[in-house]
């Protein structure tokens, strides 16, 4: 029998590309647990595919629905509310918890899975966003291993492993800069939210896509990184790439750069958070180079793009300003997305939740209260 998987947020891209991991990988991984927000529909059709012990929706309503369709000689238990992804990320009988649930929701239950010693393959950048000094702190005294899923943290880790942590002077995130990489200010003031969904190299849910339109996303990956790697933010960089076959470079103290390629796929990164630290014939794609013909790389322009000082500032502030920059941002995104402002409004409205937050302690509970706080804010 394989290691027990349990995959929150199941369906949403990561989840189910997760799913197509698992299945090339042909009985390495067994599927324990799956479960998602309110999408009872496609969590149905995942749990009879798979045969999970548990499911669960954090939508009480979706998960009785669930439960009608799965009907009553199911073998796989529903559960409903949000403390019941806690339960299922923090379950014995589950060996690796892939987070991939979009935004804060996964913060608690991406805690829960690090305080019961789980191995946590992380696709939620916002719960090291958000509480990166509670995570890590965490896994340290559980024993835990946190492995990232992102693209570029993951190339990271695989370039990390050319030398050693003391002997990295600094790492480079790339982005592909997104579909207004070219645009002005004025035609970024115009964007639609279909025109900002049109990403050039990647296809993801969203909010993720939004993110990368705007560089929030980099932003967030930033703060990620300076966890993940345990680094000051000033040995965190980035550069414009916009092939996206490159996904990260360490910069050592020699002055030698490693850096991780691969195409603009997420099931590399996430099979590799899977298998860590062996690697695997996961019949994926390899890149063609010949084919691709050039890279390029280049400066971020950070007067378009301000997201990138948002993340400094927040790491230089601390405390609870990182959960008022994401929360903040994931109100912007929701208004974009419905057509109620404009993209550029993203930008002005999380340096307003910034310029009027008050930070705390990277508490857990001062934490939630700012992400709350800086909902509302934004909202209003």
């Amino acid at each position: 029998m394989g290691k027990r998987i349990a995959i929150l947020g199941s369906t949403g891209s990561i989840g189910r590309s997760t799913l197509e991991v698992v299945s090339a990988l042909n009985g390495r991984f067994e599927i324990a647990a799956l479960t998602g927000g309110s999408s009872w529909r496609a969590l149905a059709d995942q749990s009879r595919t798979w045969r999970p012990e548990k499911v669960a929706l954090t939508d009480a309503a979706a998960a009785e629905r669930l439960k009608a369709e799965l009907g009553p000689d199911s073998n796989c238990q529903v559960f409903s509310g949000p403390e019941s992804l806690e339960a299922i990320a923090s379950d014995p009988g589950v060996d690796i918890v892939v987070s991939a649930i979009v935004g804060a929701a996964g913060v608690r239950p991406t805690l829960a899975a690090l305080r019961a010693g789980k191995t946590v393959a992380l696709a939620n950048k916002e719960a090291l966003v958000v509480a990166g000094e509670v995570m890590m702190r965490a896994a340290r005294e559980n024993g835990a291993t946190l492995i990232a899923v992102d693209s570029e943290h993951s190339a990271l880790l695989q370039a990390i492993r050319g030398g050693t942590p003391r002997e990295v002077r600094r790492i480079i995130l790339t982005a592909s800069g997104g579909p207004f990489l070219r645009a002005t200010r004025e035609q970024m003031e115009q964007a639609t939210p279909e025109s900002a969904l049109k990403h050039p190299t990647w296809r993801m849910g969203p909010k993720v896509t939004v993110d990368s339109a705007t560089l929030v996303n980099k932003a967030l990956e930033i703060i990620e990184a300076r966890w993940l790697f345990d680094l000051q933010p000033e040995q965190i960089t980035v550069l414009i790439h916009p092939q996206s076959i490159v996904h990260g470079l360490v910069e050592f103290v020699d002055g030698s750069i490693v850096a991780q390629m691969g195409p603009p796929d997420m099931r590399l990164p996430i099979q590799y958070a899977l298998t860590y630290p062996e690697r695997v014939d996961g019949r994926l794609p390899a890149v063609d180079l010949a084919a691709i013909g050039k890279l390029e790389f280049e400066q971020p322009d950070r007067e378009r793009f301000p997201s990138l000082d948002f993340a400094y500032r927040a790491l230089a502030v601390g405390g609870t300003m990182p959960a008022v920059l994401n929360a903040a941002n994931e109100v912007a995104v929701e208004r974009f997305l419905a057509g109620e402002i404009a993209l550029t409004r993203i930008f002005t409205d999380i340096r307003a939740a910034m310029d009027a937050h008050t930070p705390g302690p990277a508490d857990l509970d001062a934490i939630l209260a700012a992400d709350r706080w800086a909902r509302e804010f934004t909202a209003a």
